[in-house]
């Protein structure tokens, strides 16, 4: 049988999967949790979406309901996320319980995305809805809690699929960090064929059929989702899923898979390179043959030029060639891809004068007595999309000039749901995206230099300083609403510094305790915790901490971090029971609402 023709870009992700239907030689390997590996033909991935597809058009739902989904299997995932889209439903990609110990952050994250999606169902897995269960009473709109396990059961409906068009929206990519306030970013097929199709045919220039990608980044997050699940999707490439617990458990799989699969592009953050060159051992890179390796992307957190080249130089003893690792920039709010690197070329730093840089923002060559500062090059934007850069009053700026940088094109989303505010700041209506980043264009490639905003990355997740300052508003000696936390560039990634104001007078050991509870409610290392007295943070006229100026303190030896101040208590932690006994009630008061319900209930 005759492959299908790849070379045009469907306008749905729908119709990119529906044209691979009848290819059974080429598909996707799914690997569990112990690293068995399971293949799956293209066209046996397409039925087994369909079949999914119509049972939840059994469930009697509405085309455009909302579906959550916290699935930490790839294949469930993989499957329910398609089937939404042929039932023609809105997939809401949720992230699962990471471990036992943060269930209550994690819980009432989960609950912000259901109440702002106004999700009808909840799609999980038989291990997982033991916890989940909690939830449902409290999410207004959820009608049900159902496990891919017994949806699998159900009948399949009868009938036609939807027909869907790029203008519908796909799904809402809820943008990591705090959860007080989560944000769903609006994500229509359009959006996603044009951004997949760009990063597919322009910056990893797969190859249809043979080409494979590797992937063990998490599946709810846009780079895992649109740059794995999706876009080898709409040229016909392979990919192979490794579940992101297996990798944090066994960094060496992502490598191993690689020399396996004899695949050819991967990507990943920063820190995951630094612990891969870290963890590879000699009679890893003795077995290892990566000599089949295209593209290595880089992304998702500052890039570190050192920790590239040490990877490219740890990984050539397996065969890996120099120029494979490809620095790029992206966010949820472009779909994912904004620029890309060169392929196979050796990674760019451009050195400038770091005192007029950091005076004026201006991009000079240095001088040999003078500072020297260095940017990774992440290259440039793709065909039918632009970069710019601008100044504070959103007037575009030329080259070698720091301002927040912008982004346009066919890949810019809608906005974020039921969030006209946030949209309006964002997405400017002569059509450019503000992306919140600070940096410069030079000679047609950007460069990142930094964030307005205040969101901290750290080992590829974003936090929201608030969300680690109340993790200390509690310690004993520490001044609260007077903590401000941000992230330094350190020898392999960014890292954490906190610095607070204390009473008069702490204890011993405040410094400690101050990391200690960082490390127990956020699972986060703190690299310097500084003690300042009262009145010593930077503030505003009007009292409000200065973070950005808190951190060019710290990082010129005046002062030093980057924070917000905050309420919030932290009562003690539930344990794993007592979360189970929640989700048991959950879903006793679940039932019985759906036996014992009022005539106006829904």
């Amino acid at each position: 049988m005759s492959l299908p023709d790849v070379s045009t870009c469907p306008e749905t992700v729908v119709a990119a999967l529906k044209r691979l239907a009848t290819v059974e030689e080429y598909g996707h390997t799914f690997y569990d949790n112990a690293g068995k590996p399971t293949f799956t033909s293209f066209a046996t991935l397409n039925r087994t979406v369909e079949a999914r597809a119509r049972r939840l058009m059994g469930l009697g739902l509405k085309r455009g309901e909302r579906v959550g989904m916290v699935l930490a299997q790839p294949m469930d995932f993989v499957v329910s996320f398609f089937a939404c889209l042929y039932a023609g439903l809105v997939p809401v990609p949720m992230y699962p319980p990471l471990s036992f110990g943060k269930l209550d952050a994690w819980a009432d994250g989960a609950l912000g995305i259901l109440q702002n999606s106004e999700a009808s169902l909840l799609l999980t897995d038989a291990q997982l809805q033991s916890v989940l269960w909690q939830v449902v009473p409290k999410a207004k709109t959820l009608k049900d809690l159902l496990t891919v396990e017994k949806l699998d059961q159900k009948a399949p409906a009868t009938g036609a699929l939807p027909v869907v068009a790029a203008d519908d929206l796909c799904f809402l990519q809820y943008t990591s960090g705090s959860t007080s306030a989560p944000k769903g970013v609006m994500v229509t097929h359009g959006n996603l064929a044009a951004n997949a199709w760009v990063v597919a045919t322009e910056g990893m220039a797969l190859v249809p059929w043979t080409d494979k990608c590797v992937c063990w980044l998490p599946l709810y997050h846009d780079m895992g989702l649109i740059g794995f699940v999706v876009t080898p999707m709409f040229v016909g490439a392979q990919a192979c899923f490794i579940p992101t617990l297996l990798f944090v458990k066994r960094p060496n799989i992502w490598m191993k898979v690689m020399s396996e699969q004899k695949a050819n592009h991967s990507f990943g953050p920063n820190f995951a390179y630094a612990l891969a060159a870290r963890k590879a051992t000699d009679d890893d890179l003795a077995q290892w043959d990566l000599s089949n390796v295209r593209v290595l992307g880089c992304g998702a957190e500052p890039i570190h030029a050192d920790t590239m080249a040490r990877f490219e130089t740890t990984m050539g003893r397996a065969g890996l060639k120099v120029g494979s690792i490809m620095p790029a920039y992206g966010m949820a709010e472009a779909t994912l891809a904004m620029t890309f690197h060169e392929r196979n070329a050796p990674l760019k730093v451009h050195t400038l004068d770091g005192e007029i840089f950091r005076a004026e923002g201006r991009v000079v060559p240095p001088k040999d007595d003078e500072v020297v500062l260095g940017f990774v090059c992440c290259g440039k934007t793709f065909s039918g999309h632009g970069v710019g850069v601008c100044d504070a009053d959103g007037n575009l700026l030329g080259e070698d000039v720091e301002g927040e940088l912008l982004f346009r094109g066919p890949s810019v989303t809608r906005g974020y749901w039921r969030n006209p505010e946030a949209t309006e700041e964002c997405f400017r209506a002569d059509g450019w995206l503000r992306t919140g980043d600070l940096g410069f264009i030079h000679e047609g490639d950007v460069y990142i230099t930094g964030r307005c905003k205040d969101l901290i990355i750290l080992n590829g997740r974003n936090h929201h300083p608030t969300t680690i300052e109340w993790a200390v508003s509690d310690v004993d000696g520490v001044r609260k609403g007077n903590v401000v936390a941000f992230s330094v560039p350190g020898e392999e990634s960014e890292v954490l510094v906190v610095v607070c104001e204390t009473r008069p007078n702490p204890p011993e050991g405040t410094a400690a305790l101050v990391a200690a509870a960082i490390s127990e409610q956020l699972s986060l290392k703190v690299h310097e915790v500084v003690l300042l007295g009262a009145g010593q943070l930077p503030k505003t006229s009007s009292g409000k901490l200065q973070r950005r100026k808190t951190r060019e303190q710290y990082l010129s030896g005046e002062l030093g971090t980057q924070g917000d101040r905050t309420l919030g208590s932290s009562g003690p932690k539930l344990t794993v029971a007592r979360h189970m006994a929640r989700s048991l009630w959950g879903r006793a008061a679940h039932t019985a609402g759906k036996l014992f319900s009022r005539p106006n209930d829904t």
